[in-house]
Parts: C-alpha cells; sequence; structure tokens
C-alpha cells in the first residue's frame, strides 16, 4: 500500500471530506496539520509548490492536489492504481491526447 499523507488545517471542510472519504475506502494516511510547527508549514510550501488551499494531498512523493482532484483521480479509476490496489489502467492514444489537451496531470 502506497503511502498517503494529507495536509490539513483547523476548520476546513474539504479537509474533513477528504478524510472522510479516505476513511470510507479504508485507506490509511497521516495527516499533518498545518499552523503547529513552522517545519511542518515548510515543508507544506515546499512540497505543495506553494498551494495556498487545503487539503494538500500526496501519494508517496505524487502530489495529488486537493480533494476536488482526489475525486477526479477516483472518478477516471486512477485513484486505486496510484494506492498500488489495482494496475495502472489503459488508455488510447485518443483518451491520452484529450487529458493532455485538458490540462489533467495523470
Amino acid at each position: 500500500m502506497a503511502k498517503v499523507e494529507i495536509y490539513t488545517n483547523r476548520g476546513c471542510p474539504a479537509c474533513v471530506n477528504a478524510k472522510q472519504f479516505l476513511d470510507r475506502k479504508g485507506i490509511k494516511y497521516s495527516e499533518k496539520k498545518l499552523g503547529k510547527s513552522k517545519i511542518v508549514d515548510t515543508e507544506f510550501t515546499i512540497r505543495s509548490g506553494g498551494a495556498k488551499s487545503v487539503p494538500q494531498i500526496f501519494i508517496d512523493e505524487y502530489h495529488v492536489g486537493g480533494f476536488d482532484d482526489l475525486l477526479k483521480h477516483e472518478s477516471a479509476n486512477e485513484l486505486n492504481w496510484r494506492l498500488g490496489l489495482e494496475p495502472r489502467p489503459k488508455l488510447t492514444i485518443f483518451q491520452r491526447v484529450i487529458r493532455f489537451l485538458k490540462g489533467d496531470r495523470y
């Protein structure tokens, strides 16, 4: 199973939704709370590329993004392979071109 990390902040509804989503799927994760440690805050800024919103989710070293991005991975049937639960889905060249044109990262 892949290592999942989620950076959160107090009072963030999207953070709660992301954690509940991962819990429902039975995915173990480590939560890193912002604002409690300068080290964690600096790590967050570097790893997320300066993201201004939370949550920010990482699977191994892959930056998924926020809760909406997590849901995009799920709807594209790519979350489970990122987690190491399934083989990587096969995409046609047409699907790859469409994703590239849309700016999808995965």
